[in-house]
């Protein structure tokens, strides 16, 4: 194979102006963002103190990250009560991606520390958490006979969205917001 297609990066190509329109942390702004731009943002759950933001621009379908209100880069910031609300929440997210796109395996974690440890945004933590098929491409560059798995970002959304709205707590506001999650005692 000499080339890969991943057509669900297109969009990501083409965006008209990304978020060009928000001053500050992308990430804070989607925290405090309204509701009805959730899907056009790509925040498909919300808990009291976190949400999930399917990936721009994926490693593979279903590549979401985990995101903290707290705007900080260093993990060891976070308050006990944003800590487990940030696990509960990855918890259900890996719920989610079994019960909406059935991955064989995960890749999970975070890029701290600046551009050293790789990520592009570096003052906000974030966990990724990306879908693994046998036989999928890697972090690593694309070497001979790998295959991608394809799937448009827009149906990954809904299908990841539809499984956090089946999780109990979960709640269902509008046909734009993401699903908010309640995490039992």
């Amino acid at each position: 194979m000499d080339q890969v297609f991943a057509p669900w990066r297109i969009e990501w190509v083409e965006r008209e102006g990304g978020n060009d329109d928000i001053d500050g942390c992308v990430f804070c702004a989607f925290a405090e963002g309204d509701p009805a731009e959730d899907r056009d943002r790509r925040v498909v759950a919300r808990s009291e103190r976190a949400f999930v933001l399917l990936n721009n621009y994926p490693y593979n379908p279903g590549h979401v990250m985990v995101i903290p209100h707290d705007h900080t880069g260093d993990y060891r910031d976070l308050d006990d009560e944003t800590l487990l609300d940030h696990a509960r929440l990855k918890q259900r997210t890996f719920d989610a991606l079994d019960d909406g796109i059935g991955p064989d395996a995960y890749n999970a974690g975070l890029n701290l520390g600046g551009g050293a440890a790789g990520g592009s945004i570096d003052d906000h933590l974030h966990t990724h958490v990306v879908p693994r098929w046998e036989g999928d491409t890697n972090f690593m560059p694309v070497v001979s006979d790998t295959q991608v798995i394809v799937e448009a970002v827009d149906e990954t959304y809904d299908r990841l969205r539809e499984a956090f709205a089946d999780q109990d707590g979960a709640t269902v506001d509008g046909e734009d917001s993401a699903v908010r999650l309640a995490f039992g005692e």
